[in-house]
């Protein structure tokens, strides 16, 4: 049986990226290992304790043996880069090799066989993800031996998607000059993983960050949306997870 570690951004990211995958893999014997390079903490007032007890609540429904919190704060997805809380620094400003030290430490520990993290763009290019993707890849070589798979969507998909949502008139605004170069395009896809059996653990995974559903703004409203729908059509929407194996 293998070890595989997935590294995220922010808590809920583990399972709206890959829970299909780490259900799977823990349901066929394998050790998941979930790390958060952020508590998703913007504001100082904002409660760290609430956001990691739900990310071990999901983490618990996927099946995942550990989580960990590499201790860095959330840079925010806005043109500002707010300055650093007083007892952490936020990730997007992190040393990559300070950071990919943290995760390398961890992946040697468990004596790692596969880490996840994110394509190049850091799928939307929210700025801890694109730092996820350069210090995951670091980290891996810093460790030695640990294959990387980069989760992601088919570029194609998600503009399709975009398209229904509009049509629908549901909550969400984008930009579709963004969306055009968010993601990969599917001639980089390299592993594309059936989760489908495993979507009701996924869409239970998500209703545990209760913060991000209850709250406001566009990713709360779409997270409503995906812990409504039927599990039947949450399965067919979310039946595969999408990764990038460099060569």
């Amino acid at each position: 049986m293998a070890t595989l570690v997935a590294f995220h951004a922010h808590p809920d990211d583990e399972a709206l990226l890959t829970g299909g995958t780490l259900a799977r893999a823990a349901a066929e014997g394998h050790r998941v290992v979930i790390v958060v390079a952020t508590d998703s903490m913007v504001a100082a007032d904002e409660g760290q304790p609430r956001r990691m007890a739900e990310l071990r609540a999901s983490a618990q429904v996927l099946g995942a043996h550990r989580v960990e919190h590499l201790g860095y704060a959330d840079s925010g997805h806005g043109p500002v880069l707010y300055p650093d809380p007083p007892d952490r620094q936020r990730f997007a400003r992190a040393d990559v090799e300070e950071a990919a030290g943290r995760l390398a430490e961890l992946l040697r520990e468990e004596n790692a066989d596969l880490l996840l993290s994110y394509d190049v763009n850091g799928g939307y290019r929210h700025r801890d993800h694109i730092k996820v993707h350069v210090v995951g890849k670091r980290a891996a070589e810093l460790a030695g031996g640990v294959r990387v798979l980069e989760a992601t969507m088919p570029r194609d998909l998600v503009v399709r998607v975009s398209t229904v949502i509009r049509k629908l008139r549901l909550p969400f605004r984008y930009d579709p000059e963004d969306l055009a170069t968010a993601y990969s395009p599917s001639s980089a896809i390299t592993h594309r993983i059936p989760v489908r059996q495993f979507a009701a653990q996924k869409q239970a995974a998500l209703a545990m960050h209760r913060s991000q559903v209850y709250g406001s703004g566009r990713m709360s409203a779409i997270m409503r949306v995906l812990v409504r729908v039927p599990s039947g059509v949450f399965g067919l929407l979310f039946g595969y997870e999408w990764f990038i194996e460099e060569s």
